[in-house]
């Protein structure tokens, strides 16, 4: 059992969520282990959520159940006792299952599930839009946000008055691919897209333009929206039921992107000539290998490897939604890269929420929406602890900050006289000297800005960060079952390293006493009787009768089964096979039919081979050697160390059953 498994299993079993229920005086103690008391409810709770099956309390469970959870509890104390929950690794990995365990209580599960919503509802469709960029940085300041507005709205307004948005996307979008640009790779033009985005659908896009493109209509063009790119403007040009995920098989003819007007005709009378060949019977697959001008998918019938529609030009996606069934075959489709007949193989629709839900989930995890859960909680938690800032703090840190901030060299003690309080949670405060420990240790080398700007950002960051780390630090005393599993997490850490250590690891490592434990309980380990016995697999009857020759005076001669098969197997394809085992019953039906017997067999023909079975003798049942018996012998010393390590255990701390109690337990 691997390690993880056996130590999260054993948490389970022993532990349950001892703990969660207060002590009161209805709650009589059941039992004290090494100076703990464990209440009747305590017990109880344990024992009900370890009883999966469901099966009745009886005396005999319950008493079952205690001595597992005394055990349990004696070895905690001895972890405890060697130091092992102080030590460096445990610590680390307690750590790393806590911030695990405490992401549940650090988002916004109303937020969380609406998001998951709204992806899925988005999912059903795939949009094409077109965009016009003005470029700002996220941190811009109000002023440069305001020139980047109003320009960006003086262009909505030429598209109102009817002027067009490809037109006024290839002119002033900031966007490089909206217009004509040359190739630096081959010096040829690569023309611009007029600000084209082709097709997507939801996560495809960051999450402010995906909201903006999927509220508007076809046709319509939005107000300016804003990413950490910059303005957009969004003109949605195409909504459309969601594609899924296809697989199409193409055949391909290139058009040059230097060709001449003139020349392209004769493109497209080739790929009509290939079409109308379909048309008439003639087989794709056979089209892809005589005129596919695309060899990597030509040798695989023209087939291309799934994809969702964010994939392929927008022509391309068209094309294949018009094809409804699997095999239909569409018309020659023209992309800025040639001519296509596209086929489709397969089709991947879209699946229910909740067989899409985990995925999603996973990709909301990654995308920039995720911060709205996030901010959801701080919000929250300012709410709940009463955070209040103090005015004007922020302002003392524009004359200690220097432009070496933005190279991430900016030095701390600039800022040693910055006292004050700048913000509190509850009762806690935090002050300017901890906001520069912040930029300190979060500062790296990027693009100037002005200094209110940075230290807005890097306070902004700091807050937050803090709200989190404050309610984190909060957990075990507001969430009783919080409480609860991080004492099952570090209890069953701390069985699993000392049992390692007691009983499984010792258990392998010690040789010695591995031998010994097997010397005193080797009867235990028996072989049943056993045949030592050879079956001869012969070609013919001819080679059996050979081989039978050489069997007979195998022991006289002391010969071995290789003397035999090179006597027998001159040429180079063998004509003789040769097993020789000691057999138990049930191994071979062969062996089962014949007498368990000195002898030899006669031939019995099997298919259209020859086989006879030479018996040297009946093995009388006899111990396993240790070697034979090592999975076993191993798991049964692990069993004794355990045993022999409890009976010191309890032997060693006190440990007392109210019996009075106990009897409470069977009313």
């Amino acid at each position: 059992m691997k390690k993880n498994a056996y130590k999260f299993l054993m948490t389970v079993i022993l532990i349950g969520i001892s703990g969660l229920m207060a002590q009161n005086t209805s709650d009589p103690v059941l039992l004290n282990v090494a100076g703990e008391s464990i209440t009747k409810s305590e017990f109880l709770n344990v024992y009900k959520k370890n009883n999966v099956k469901g099966e009745a309390m009886d005396r005999k469970s319950l008493e079952e159940y205690l001595d597992l959870y005394i055990n349990f509890k004696l070895k905690v104390k001895e972890a405890e006792e060697l130091g092992l929950d102080t030590a460096i690794s445990f610590k680390t990995e307690l750590a790393g299952y806590r911030k695990q365990l405490a992401q549940p209580y650090l988002t916004d599960k109303q937020v969380d599930e609406s998001l998951l919503r709204e992806a899925y509802e988005r999912m059903q469709e795939d949009l094409r839009a077109s965009h016009i960029l003005i470029k700002l940085d996220k941190n811009a300041t109000p002023e440069d946000t305001l020139a980047a507005y109003k320009k960006i709205m003086k262009l909505r307004e030429r598209i109102m008055k009817g002027e067009a948005f490809e037109k006024i996307a290839k002119e002033a979008s900031e966007d490089p691919s909206s217009r004509d640009r040359e190739d630096p790779t081959n010096k040829q033009v690569v023309k611009g897209n007029g600000g084209d985005l082709g097709f997507f659908t939801v996560l495809d896009m960051i999450y402010p333009f995906e909201t903006g493109a999927y509220n508007l209509h076809v046709g319509e063009v939005s107000m300016p929206v804003r990413t950490d790119y910059g303005y957009h403007l969004i003109k949605l040009t195409d909504r459309k039921p969601a594609m899924g995920k296809v697989q199409v098989a193409h055949i391909f003819i290139t058009v040059p992107k230097d060709a001449k007007p003139e020349d392209t005709a004769g493109y497209k009378s080739k790929i009509l000539e290939v079409y109308a060949k379909i048309k008439n019977g003639s087989s794709f697959e056979d089209m892809v290998t005589q005129y596919s001008d695309d060899k990597g998918s030509a040798t695989k019938g023209g087939i291309l490897p799934a994809f969702g529609v964010n994939r392929m030009v927008p022509e391309f996606i068209v094309a294949i939604q018009k094809l409804k069934d699997i095999g239909a075959i569409s018309e020659p489709v023209r992309t800025d890269y040639g001519w296509h007949i596209i086929k489709l193989v397969d089709r991947k629709p879209i699946k229910s929420f909740d067989d899409e839900k985990s995925i999603l989930k996973s990709r909301i995890m990654k995308d920039s929406r995720a911060s709205m859960s996030k901010g959801a909680v701080i919000n929250r938690i300012k709410n709940e602890y009463k955070f209040m800032e103090f005015a004007g703090t922020k302002n003392d840190f524009y004359t200690v900050l220097d432009t070496t901030v933005f190279d991430g060299k900016w030095d701390i003690q600039k800022a040693q006289t910055l006292n004050k309080n700048m913000f509190s949670l509850a009762s806690k405060n935090y002050t300017q000297q901890d906001l520069a420990k912040y930029i300190a240790t979060h500062q790296n080398k990027r693009a100037k800005t002005g200094f209110p700007t940075f230290v807005n950002e890097k306070y902004n960051a700091f807050v937050d960060e803090s709200c989190i780390n404050y309610e984190d630090g909060r957990l075990e005393t507001k969430y009783p079952e919080f409480r609860a599993l991080m004492k099952e997490y570090r209890d069953g850490i701390l069985l699993f390293e000392l049992t390692d250590q007691k009983v499984w690891s010792k258990a392998i490592k010690d040789t010695s006493g591995l031998e010994e434990f097997h010397a005193k309980n080797k009867n235990n380990y028996m072989w049943d009787t056993r045949l030592d016995a050879s079956i001869y697999t012969c070609k013919d009857a001819a080679t059996a009768k050979a081989a039978r020759k050489l069997a007979k005076s195998q022991e006289k001669k002391k010969l071995s089964d290789s003397d035999i098969l090179k006597k027998i197997n001159t040429d180079s394809i063998p004509v003789l096979k040769i097993e020789s085992k000691y057999f138990l019953k049930k191994d071979n039906a062969l062996i089962d039919s014949i007498k368990w017997e000195k002898s030899i067999t006669s031939d019995i023909n099997k298919g259209k081979s020859v086989v006879f079975v030479s018996v040297h003798k009946v093995m009388a049942p006899e111990p396993k050697t240790l070697k034979e018996a090592k999975g076993l012998v191993t798991a049964d010393y692990q069993n004794y160390l355990e045993k022999e390590w409890i009976d010191a255990l309890r032997n060693k701390y006190k440990w007392d059953v109210n019996k009075e109690v106990f009897e409470s337990l069977l009313k």
